[in-house]
């Protein structure tokens, strides 16, 4: 089951955020409070959103897909990018990824998006092909770049960073 996550859920989501974090060998930048988290999902102008899968049986969440909007010059429609999608390894095998893509491609079509997008690390062959079993292909022309830290600091104080 796919349910919409509350403001109850957020020990679970900092939990799961962080459980992903250590997978991909970045529990160290992982630094996202609860308090953080609270405000960038159920604030008066949230930033993101956040959908949980649940275990049918137990009723635990088991896993959780965290998006915001993006926006397409080229398409002149707001698309989702899905920041992070998780699943406990436990729980791994019995759809709840799969489910959790599903949702969010129903929510594009509901609302006319047209791009459901996100990065894959380049070592997790479990999650490309999973990805790839779905119909979605890498963007292999692009390459992600990023600003963070004192680069990010020191290009907006209009300096030159120490690389």
């Amino acid at each position: 089951m796919i349910r919409t996550a509350t403001p109850a859920d957020l020990p679970v989501i900092h939990a799961l955020i962080r459980e992903l974090a250590e997978y991909e060998k970045a529990l160290e930048e992982a630094r996202a409070t609860p308090e953080q988290l609270r405000e960038a999902l159920f604030g008066a102008h949230p930033a993101a959103y956040a959908h949980l899968a649940v275990d049918d049986t137990t009723g635990e969440p088991v896993g959780c897909a965290l998006w915001f909007l993006n926006f397409s010059t080229w398409r002149g429609v707001h698309g989702i990018y899905l920041e992070d999608l998780y699943v406990r390894p436990e729980a791994r095998g019995a759809g709840h990824g799969k489910a959790l893509l599903t949702e969010l491609a129903r929510i594009c079509g509901e609302r006319g998006y047209e791009r459901l997008e996100w990065s894959v690390l380049n070592w997790s062959r479990p999650s490309i092909d999973f990805y790839e079993s779905l119909g979605a292909r890498p963007q292999d022309e692009w390459t992600v770049y990023r600003l963070t830290d004192e680069a990010l600091r020191a290009l907006g104080d209009g300096r030159r960073a120490d690389l």
